[in-house]
């Protein structure tokens, strides 16, 4: 008996070409439809706010956490002007007094005793500000005792820096010291495998750490995501359900001083349980899997 390929699409069926018969010897595969993930395999999600009113105001509330989840680009902006304006702010403030008292037209004068002494324009105004902030002191310019307004300014510039300083500063350092590039070390099977383990069927995949310092109080979690309709026709689209890894075992507490691998039985409490070979094929599900520890190195 031969046979003939035929392509539909991206479908292949095999036709029955003898005379003694003829149809399909083997029904077609469904074609699955590709759905958008909730969660890519680097970790980023895929799911964007949208019409929830006043967000903008929300992330402004909360300003230090949404600087934090800028990217690079934008925390090395808004650090590099921050600090730009802020420093030309003080500096023209030096220079208003400066103005005010007359001090520049008097600059040379040794008789007078200026607010700031060898302060004539702008730019030594900055200068001064900037020795000041950085605690340099050469000693050329200085804050004399005939100007109290000026006093009042420095201690306003060193409340002000002080402010500046934690906020970026701390900023910058709690994103240097996120764990994200730690788990570009975490290597995860890229595939999932449904096998037979000590006489149950069991839904296997590894997990693997490259490094040689530890991740101290690892654990790991597995979530279902798939959409479902309830009894009363509402529709669910993202709903979650927790795959047992052996809490019950405690087998989700991991040691990982070698690759693992992490099983779930496939029994009547599993929500795989009712699904056959070829449903689960067609079954559009997403599964999650959560690393949770320490880094032993850094302690985030």
């Amino acid at each position: 008996m031969s046979a003939l390929r035929k392509k539909f699409g991206d479908d292949y069926q095999v036709v029955n070409t003898s005379s003694s018969g003829s149809g399909f010897n083997q029904p077609p595969p469904e074609k699955k439809r590709k759905r958008q993930r909730f969660v890519d395999k680097n970790g980023r999600c895929n799911v964007q706010h949208g019409n929830l009113g006043g967000e903008t105001s929300r992330y402004l509330s909360d300003l230090f956490t949404t600087l934090v989840d800028l990217k690079w680009r934008w925390n090395l902006f808004i650090f590099i002007l921050t600090y730009t304006v802020a420093w030309l702010f003080m500096a023209s403030m030096w220079w208003c007094i400066a103005y005010i008292r007359g001090d520049l037209n008097r600059a040379h004068n040794d008789k007078y005793t200026p607010c700031v002494a060898n302060v004539y324009n702008f730019p030594s105004a900055f200068l001064f500000f900037i020795e000041t902030e950085a605690t340099i002191g050469y000693g050329y310019r200085y804050i004399t005792d005939k100007c109290p307004e000026g006093i009042i300014l420095f201690l306003f510039q060193s409340i002000l820096g002080s402010i500046v300083d934690a906020f970026l500063i701390g900023c910058m350092f709690i994103k240097m010291s996120q764990p994200k590039k730690r788990a570009e070390t975490l290597m995860f099977s890229e595939h999932a495998a449904i096998s037979m383990r000590d006489g149950k069927l069991t839904l296997m995949f590894r997990v693997g750490n490259l490094r040689n310092s530890h991740m101290v109080s690892a654990q790991i979690r597995c979530k279902l995501l798939k959409s479902r309709q309830t009894p009363e026709g509402e529709f669910l689209p993202l709903d979650q359900l927790e795959l047992d890894v052996g809490f019950s075992t405690g087998a989700d507490q991991l040691f990982l001083v070698s690759p693992l691998t992490i099983c779930h039985v496939i029994d009547t409490k599993s929500p795989f349980y009712d699904l056959s070979q070829r449903s689960m094929q067609t079954e559009q599900f997403e599964i999650v899997v959560i690393l949770e520890g320490i880094v032993e190195t850094t302690g985030e």
